[in-house]
């Protein structure tokens, strides 16, 4: 690994800690935690005061990355709705709110989750 690459990294670490410092999700209005690969997208509702998950979503490999963000969105919005969660806190971690990012977000808004 070269200097960019642990300069890149730890860049990304820092802007983490920094995100997680300031969002915490209760049972009432629990944390959005993104993960995205160059492959896959997943999606918890995450209950920090317990530390449970209260629900994960997965994305599944049909269509582009966009789309299949859109569609992850949408899920999350109606397995927290049948969960009894109407509000939640979204936590982007390290990623910028672009892309398949921001698509999972306003999926989820537009599905009738309110952050």
């Amino acid at each position: 690994m070269n200097r960019e690459q642990k300069k890149t990294q730890l860049n990304r670490f820092l802007r983490s800690r920094r995100t997680r410092a300031k969002v915490m999700g209760t049972k009432e209005r629990p944390r959005i935690s993104v993960y995205k690969s160059n492959r896959s997208l997943e999606v918890q509702l995450i209950d920090d005061t317990e530390g449970k998950t209260l629900v994960h979503v997965k994305n599944d490999d049909s269509g582009t990355k966009s789309e299949q963000a859109t569609k992850v969105g949408q899920e999350l919005a109606k397995k927290a709705l049948d969960a009894g969660v109407k509000k939640a806190i979204f936590d982007k971690r390290s990623y910028k709110y672009h892309g398949r990012v921001k698509a999972v977000a306003e999926a989820a808004r537009e599905a009738g989750l309110d952050f």
